[in-house]
């Protein structure tokens, strides 16, 4: 493919057809910011009038022949990615997407997912980011709630034909016109590699302040959300995160988690990097045995996992061979990570740890160069932006005292204003004043710094007393004996609830018993209320497709998992 070097692509006139085209933050569902924070955010220089599409021809522009991109298939330059960028848009306008039009994406970590983000992202068209793991529930929901006109899937992953579910989807959403396929079509679809032409004149803009992507709630109970993520707010969330890592054009970041996810998106990730002119390299997945040669081969500098990676990866890094001496950051989040294993990981992998706390609503929070091991061990981090307003509440949302946990709130540059087209559920997620509701429970360090202490979704009423379930999963994770543990709440005749701590241990031959931990747990300081009632055994954990423990899964397996 020939490469471009900048904007100097020679483009068809086909302006015409796209004359009544309307720019996309006007969708219908979608809650902008007030102006007033608006140009707030603009006079600070959060915002700088930035659009996705806009931001990689000025990367392309300058950083042409370096390597922008690495997947199982190749190497792609910064001048690559903006061609094929420009024909792919101009292939989905071929196809009859106009601005403003959903597109479903489902794609894993290749060169093919970010074309087409960005492809989408420069005809003005709302691509919806949803897992490879996603099945008909879902895509099927999400489909519908956009209205998407088209949906980008790969032929098969990991065994599973997407061919089939998009026929499954397509017979369920009337909107649905055309299937998109990474590999071979099948019938009734087109493939990807087709949607491709000459590039044409699009249509103005999108503007900087309309909706440039929908994220997909990560949530382990209902149907998942949408969230809308405006050009402005979503470059300044990746060129912020940047900053905060100290990236610069000689790192190379590796996207193991799925590319659709905000933290490997950009926090700062893959937008991030290329924002800097480094290179992103997209692996197919965090198993040591892949992630750990690419690292060597490609002497990946920066990378990110969710807490069960990042726990097995310090298994494994001293007996999988190779040099990976190159990783010089770790970053940490999705879930929380426990304070013990946070202090094994920077001696085990021979890298700094950085602890990650955010949502793909908006707020994060990245512990800091600088911080004490401490800090990184112990919290989740401080807010990314001098604008991030934080209030920790209480059940009635009056602030608790310094240092107490509650639940928090946030606003600031990029945290939505609402989800997209759920008003009845925003009108609870979100108070009158416009802060989102994370139902996240923490408490604010004296340094800023916040500490999660789980979800208030994730709290046991025990006979009238909350037992906070990541408060003791942290302390029971710290017992030599235990890998990893999940607390659940399970149904009691006189208490309401019953705490039940669900346990991998890490000898299976070996696991602690209920007085052992009891005692251990006394002895660490914990309140008698907030030990286990009861435990039981698991060999491992069932995972939502982001990583994080499956609780209501653990919770209908309980029952039948042997007590310790």
């Amino acid at each position: 493919m020939p490469t471009s070097t900048g904007d100097t692509h020679e483009k068809a006139d086909t302006a015409g057809q796209f004359a009544d085209a309307t720019g996309t933050g006007s969708l219908d569902g979608f809650v902008p910011w007030p102006d007033d924070a608006a140009a707030r955010y603009r006079a600070a220089g959060y915002w700088r009038g930035d659009t996705l599409g806009a931001l990689l021809r000025t990367w392309a522009g300058a950083w042409p022949e370096r390597t922008a991109l690495v997947d199982a298939a190749g190497r792609t330059t910064y001048a690559e990615l903006d061609l094929r960028a420009d024909r792919t848009a101009a292939g989905f306008a071929g196809l009859g997407v106009r601005p403003g039009d959903r597109v479903v994406v489902q794609l894993p970590n290749t060169v093919d997912f970010v074309v087409v983000l960005f492809a989408l992202a420069r005809l003005g068209a709302v691509p919806a980011l949803c897992l490879p793991a996603h099945r008909a529930h879902e895509i099927g929901h999400l489909a519908a709630l956009s209205e998407a006109v088209a949906y980008v899937i790969p032929d098969t992953l990991a065994g599973f034909d997407h061919r089939e579910l998009a026929r499954e989807v397509r017979e369920r959403v009337p909107s649905l016109r055309h299937v998109v396929v990474a590999g071979e079509p099948g019938p009734d679809a087109v493939a990807l590699a087709d949607v491709d032409a000459a590039p044409v004149a699009l249509p103005p803009g999108p503007r900087p302040e309309d909706v440039a992507l929908l994220l997909v709630s990560g949530g382990t109970t209902g149907l998942p959300k949408l969230i809308p993520r405006t050009h402005d707010d979503y470059a300044y969330n990746a060129r912020a995160s940047a900053e905060v890592c100290d990236l610069t054009e000689d790192d190379v970041y590796m996207a193991v988690l799925p590319a659709a996810h905000n933290f490997p998106l950009a926090c700062p990730g893959i937008l991030g990097i290329l924002g800097v002119g480094g290179t992103a390299v997209l692996a197919p997945g965090p198993s040591p045995d892949q992630a750990f040669a690419l690292v060597e081969r490609e002497r990946v500098t920066v990378t990110a996992v969710v807490p069960p990676v990042a726990d097995l990866w310090s298994q494994m890094w001293e007996w999988e061979p190779g040099d990976r001496s190159s990783l010089r950051l770790l970053q940490v989040g999705g879930a929380r990570l426990p304070a013990a294993l946070a202090r094994e990981l920077t001696p085990a992998l021979d890298c700094r740890v950085q602890q990650v706390f955010g949502m793909a609503e908006g707020l994060l929070n990245y512990t800091r160069t600088g911080d004490s091991d401490e800090i990184v061990a112990e919290s989740q981090g401080r807010p990314l932006s001098p604008d991030d307003e934080v209030r920790i509440v209480d059940g009635d949302g009056s602030p608790v005292a310094e240092g107490e946990v509650g639940e928090l709130l946030t606003r600031g540059p990029y945290t939505i204003r609402g989800y997209y087209r759920v008003p009845d559920h925003n009108a609870n997620a979100f108070t009158p004043d416009g802060f989102y509701r994370s139902g996240d429970l923490v408490r604010r360090l004296p340094s800023g710094h916040l500490v999660v202490e789980g979800r208030i979704k994730e709290v046991v009423n025990r006979g009238g007393e909350g037992v906070p379930a990541g408060e003791l999963e942290d302390h029971l994770t710290a017992h030599p004996k235990i890998r990893q543990a999940a607390v659940i709440p399970l149904p009691d005749r006189v208490l309401g609830e019953r705490v039940c701590a669900i346990l991998v241990p890490a000898d299976p031959a070996d696991p602690p018993t209920l007085p052992e931990l009891k005692t251990f747990l006394a002895e660490a300081g914990l309140a008698p209320y907030k030990t286990p009632d009861t435990i039981r055994i698991a060999a491992a954990f069932p995972r939502t497709p982001v990583g994080k423990i499956d609780k209501r899964s653990l919770a209908d397996q309980a029952n039948a998992l042997p007590t310790g």
